[in-house]
């Protein structure tokens, strides 16, 4: 069983990083543990080590060979780099907004009967102040806006925990308070809501909010939006 990304460390996160500046963003690149241990200041075996983590948790793939190994940067590792990336915007870069752009679809109908759910609908009001449409707004996500959808995990979100009733438990979810804008206008408030479990792909994200958000602003499948994220 893969290890998740949480437990990997600084030390780790480094290394991946070191990889990535030798080109394992964009392909495959040949990389021996006493080179890198050398550029991050550690022996070949903690260098190895590390790589070993960095595959656990499904940040990179390698095949080793006799003289080196052949590494590259899996989806998952470059969103993990893309959230330190994301960290660091915000501390440096005052103007560092996330904006998603993408399109509206229709979804599967499912976020309606969640959002009424009433273990979701208390928290709801308590933590996001307001009681949501019973339904959720699906946005299909542009190509740049799906690789950008990782630095969600740099925003702080508020936490919606999972609950159970008598027949089962529910999830938990994290909402982002954001701004929707469109032809027509914007919308806010707005949330971003990313179930801890969800069968959702990146380029998708669901909002939700207190009004129909295809009544506010007479969206139709197929129209263009940004969502806006916005800062704690």
């Amino acid at each position: 069983m893969q290890e998740t990304t949480a437990g990997v460390d600084a030390a780790e996160v480094a290394a991946l990083k070191e990889i990535a500046l030798s080109g394992g963003v964009d392909g495959e690149r040949k990389v021996s543990c006493a080179a890198l241990g050398e550029r991050l200041d550690a022996s070949s075996q903690t260098a190895s080590r590390r790589l070993q983590r960095l595959e656990s948790a499904n940040l990179i793939e390698r095949e080793v060979v006799a003289d080196g190994q052949w590494i590259s940067l899996t989806a998952d590792g470059q969103s993990r780099l893309r959230g330190e990336y994301a960290d660091y915007r915000r501390l440096f870069e005052d103007d560092a907004a996330l904006t998603l752009s993408g399109t509206v679809t229709a979804g599967a109908g499912e976020g309606r009967h969640y959002i009424s759910l009433s273990g979701y609908k208390r928290q709801f009001e308590e933590r996001l102040g307001y009681e949501p449409y019973p339904g959720t707004l699906n946005v299909d996500l542009d190509e740049q806006s799906t690789r950008n959808r990782s630095e969600l995990t740099a925003v702080e979100g508020v936490r919606i925990d999972e609950w159970e009733d008598e027949e089962r438990t529910y999830g938990a979810a994290t909402c982002y308070p954001a701004r929707l804008d469109a032809d027509a206008g914007s919308v806010e408030p707005v949330h971003v809501i990313v179930p801890d479990r969800t069968h959702h792909d990146e380029d998708q994200i669901e909002l939700i909010a207190p009004e129909m958000l295809r009544d506010e602003l007479g969206l139709a499948d197929g129209d263009g939006v940004a969502v806006e994220i916005e800062s704690a």
